[in-house]
């Protein structure tokens, strides 16, 4: 019954009807490969979709769907090679290499430590490989985390802002890899590598890359794809590590009534200001996503089912606060939202969803505005 492809695809291209409506040129690509992923019930995991829309003239367009899953696995294994690669082989002035012992403690000085980040030997005497973090060192727990992870993988990569010692920033690249893997060394004599490169200057384009990749279009928030990433990530993380992790999952309620009442301009207007309330309650380091139309989800790492809770209640109160104003109408609506923490029983992130997805059913049956 595939009678509209907005409709079909709003669950996993909500922003696709913007998208089209926002383009004004008489014909060329709305949008040209644009990656969609589903959820395959029959093997279940996912599938990864390619739509391309093409404006024919004012009155048509052209979409094509291709299933390019086996695709993207591959160029997801050959970015983390690249990665690993640019890392190690980069030029001698932009890193800093150190070793570790096997609580992530730097053991001994480097001079390449110093000409990027400034620090001396005596500022790092005794300290983890967390104190170049600009929002802070971690605790020993989380530490020990990214070490066993670096451990099974062979390595472990991130990015994000770097600090140096006057204070100053730069976005690095850490790499942190054992120096030896044999399972019968015991974890107290074990050795890492830790390697911190400055990728200031590639910064921009890789996150212009991200936002086309791993952006909702509409709201600026992370989509359906980056969520689903980001979620495998941290319960892989779990398995190996169990520790509090909590979903909310949050629904705008009476959505269509807005839309049928003010348009579907208005109903924009209301999932950006959704958007922004939502980025306003939670922290930085939730994963914050639009995955439905009116629906969206944050991803809590550290964060038990009580904290959850508490702050998708302010949420819901502050949305029903405001009001969102267009065009001389002021729209107030409300928020229901359903929360789900990680539980020895729970095998997977689609089951971890599904509890918080039932939660929110039940808020919405009950009277909406509520967690």
């Amino acid at each position: 019954a595939l009678d509209n492809l907005y409709v079909a695809l709003e669950n996993v291209a909500p922003d696709l009807r913007h998208r089209v409506a926002a383009f004004t040129p008489a014909q060329g690509h709305v949008c040209d490969g644009l990656q969609l992923r589903i959820d395959d019930l029959d093997a279940g995991g996912t599938r990864t979709l390619s739509l391309s829309v093409i404006k024919v003239d004012a009155q048509r367009l052209m979409a094509v769907l291709s299933d390019v899953t086996d695709a993207v696995r591959r160029e997801q294994e050959l970015r983390r090679h690249e990665a690993l690669l640019s890392s190690i082989t980069s030029g001698v002035t932009d890193y800093a290499m150190m070793t570790l012992d096997h609580r992530g403690r730097i053991r001994q000085w480097n001079p390449s430590i110093g000409k990027l980040t400034g620090f001396s030997a005596e500022d790092l005497q005794g300290a983890g490989f967390d104190h170049f973090l600009v929002d802070g060192p971690l605790d020993q727990a989380r530490l020990d985390a990214r070490l066993r992870e670096a451990l099974v993988d062979g390595w472990h990569l991130d990015e994000g802002w770097r600090r140096r010692s006057d204070g100053t920033r730069f976005w690095g690249s850490s790499l942190l890899a054992p120096l030896d893997e044999h399972p019968d060394i015991p974890d107290h004599e074990r050795i890492y590598s830790f390697i911190v490169r400055d990728i200031s200057e590639q910064r921009e384009a890789n996150e212009t890359f991200r936002h086309a990749v791993l952006c909702d279009h509409l709201t600026g928030l992370a989509n359906r794809r980056a969520f689903h990433e980001a979620a495998e990530r941290e319960f892989r993380r779990w398995q190996r590590d169990p520790r509090a992790l909590s979903l909310v999952v949050v629904d705008a309620d009476h959505f269509k009534q807005i839309n049928d009442r003010h348009g579907h301009l208005a109903g924009d207007a209301v999932l950006r200001h959704l958007a922004a309330g939502l980025r306003a309650c939670f922290r930085g380091t939730d994963l914050v996503a639009r995955i439905g139309g009116e629906e969206f989800v944050a991803l809590l790492p550290g964060t038990d089912a009580d904290g959850a809770v508490a702050v998708a209640t302010r949420l819901c109160t502050c949305i029903a606060g405001q009001t969102v104003d267009v065009d001389g109408a002021s729209i107030r609506y409300t928020v229901s939202a359903g929360v789900a923490a990680m539980e020895p029983d729970i095998a997977s992130v689609r089951e971890l969803f599904r509890r918080a997805d039932a939660a929110l059913y039940f808020a919405k049956s009950t009277g909406r505005n509520r967690v």
